[in-house]
């Protein structure tokens, strides 16, 4: 699974000009999931996403977890992150999953992110043409693949 996590004030996402999920001080993250994910990459990427501190403390320091600051969490999936660039000028998709194996890993990291979280993620929809806004706090980007481990 590769991650794009965002630390924002607010992010939405849109599908057919209605809002179909929202956020204010929290993270979206988008998700791509490949044909070598597993359940052991779910649980590993949340728990690091749930309890990585990139929230400031009193000081202004990053120093406090999205758990701990009780931050929201809007789960983006996006299956361009596995684009191959190295060929030509054409991107190709071919390490992402299709979404008979996507879909139930999505879901399944979005349960557990509610389980790691302690509350509600909130959702694009698989599949559909979304535009997502945001307002990057920082700005904090992070990106994180579970097959690298960093």
């Amino acid at each position: 699974m590769r991650v794009v996590i965002q630390r924002v004030t607010e992010a939405s996402v849109k599908i057919n000009n209605q809002i179909c999920a929202s956020i204010n001080k929290g993270l979206l993250i988008l998700v791509g999931i490949e044909n070598a994910d597993n359940d052991e990459d779910i649980v590993w990427l949340s728990s690091k996403i749930v309890n990585m501190r990139i929230f400031p403390d009193a000081a202004g320091v990053m120093n406090v977890s999205a758990k701990d600051s009780n931050a929201d969490i809007l789960v983006v999936s996006q299956f361009t992150l596995h684009a191959s660039t190295k060929k030509g000028n054409r991107p190709s998709y071919i390490k992402a999953a299709k979404p008979d194996i996507a879909i139930p890993l999505y879901e399944k990291f979005i349960k557990q992110l509610e389980i790691d979280l302690g509350k509600k993620i909130q959702t694009g929809i698989f599949g559909a043409d979304m535009k997502v806004a945001l307002i990057n706090d920082g700005p904090v980007t992070i990106i994180i693949d579970t097959k690298n481990k960093e």
